[in-house]
């Protein structure tokens, strides 16, 4: 089998002290975790990262790891000959088993325990990870936050009241999410059928249409109506933003069509985006006697032809 340096995986010296070995541990496990890194191979590195920190950090367990290697873990792949001498008349010369006592040796490992079972008993079957799209508003992409949810969820084995429950669930909506991507709940999957451990659930963020708002990426666009006397003479007005209203100045000459960035008025993370409004300015509709002579007095004052074609 491949041979595993937990020392290198957390990135310590083989003399680390517990101390450091736990420092470097959680650097690791909160740059890997697949709820905040969406990196394809985050995952798997997370899970190595957390199998040498459950080896390192007991006392026990690194002692037989550095004497041992590998080996100390998987107890169906040490044979008679795997330590150079064998358990031959139920002795071990090199020390660590008498009697033959194999399982001994496996139980002072894992951290013994009631019961006695056989090292080479196979492990209860996770269950199936389960996968749900979440629709969210986009109030709460932006500031995050508790929310309750419910849903289907299969019965364990052995229960009646029919195959399905109803299930209730609070999470935690990180804050600046995006759409797709998506947030882990461990053991809140599929139940396994044998009394192993629950899958994990998959919620993957479903951002909704808002009436104002539209996201592209994690910048926000917002089509900001004015009137031509507004984009004539320059004005100022109070736009909305996820974050609260801000004050815009329109400058006098603003076109239809032209947009003004809000900086760091965006969906918020790591990388923070920007709002842009756009101006869209709206004709007041030409429909009585006063507002046509309003547009042929006007139409007479101006010598303008905005179509340069």
């Amino acid at each position: 089998m491949k041979y595993q340096d937990y020392y290198q995986i957390l990135g310590v010296a083989r003399d680390a002290s517990k101390a450091d070995i736990k420092k470097s541990y959680r650097k690791l496990a909160r740059r890997y975790h697949p709820d905040v890194n969406q990196d394809a191979s985050a995952e798997d590195k997370f899970k190595e990262v957390n199998e040498a920190y459950e080896v390192l950090k007991d006392a026990e367990k690194r002692k037989a790891y550095d004497r041992f290697g590998n080996d100390w873990k998987h107890g169906h792949e040490f044979n008679p000959g795997g330590f150079g001498g064998g358990f031959g008349g139920g002795s071990y010369s090199g020390g660590g088993f008498s009697g033959g006592d194999f399982s001994d040796f496996f139980e002072s490992i894992f951290g013994g325990g009631t019961r006695q079972a056989s090292p080479f008993r196979q492990a209860p079957q996770k269950g199936e990870d389960r996968h749900l799209k979440l629709d969210i508003s986009l109030e709460e992409a932006f500031h995050g936050g508790p929310k309750t949810i419910q849903f289907g969820q299969q019965r364990a084995a052995g229960e009646s009241l029919g195959s399905t429950a109803l299930k209730k669930l609070r999470i935690n909506i990180p804050r600046g999410v995006t759409a797709g991507q998506k947030i882990r709940l461990v053991k809140q999957g599929h139940p396994a059928p044998n009394g192993g451990d629950a899958g994990d659930l998959y919620l993957e963020m479903n951002i909704q249409p808002h009436r104002y708002f539209k996201l592209d990426d994690k910048d926000v666009i917002l089509r900001l109506p004015i009137t031509p006397w507004e984009a004539a003479q320059g004005t100022k007005l109070k736009v909305p933003t996820l974050d609260g209203q801000v004050e815009l100045t329109i400058k006098s000459g603003t076109q239809s069509g032209q947009k003004m960035r809000l900086k760091g008025k965006g969906m918020p993370g790591r990388v923070v985006g920007d709002q842009f409004v756009e101006i869209l300015i709206q004709t007041p509709p030409a429909n009585n006697k006063k507002a046509v002579k309003f547009y042929q007095d006007m139409e007479a004052q101006f010598n303008f032809n905005p179509r340069s074609f």
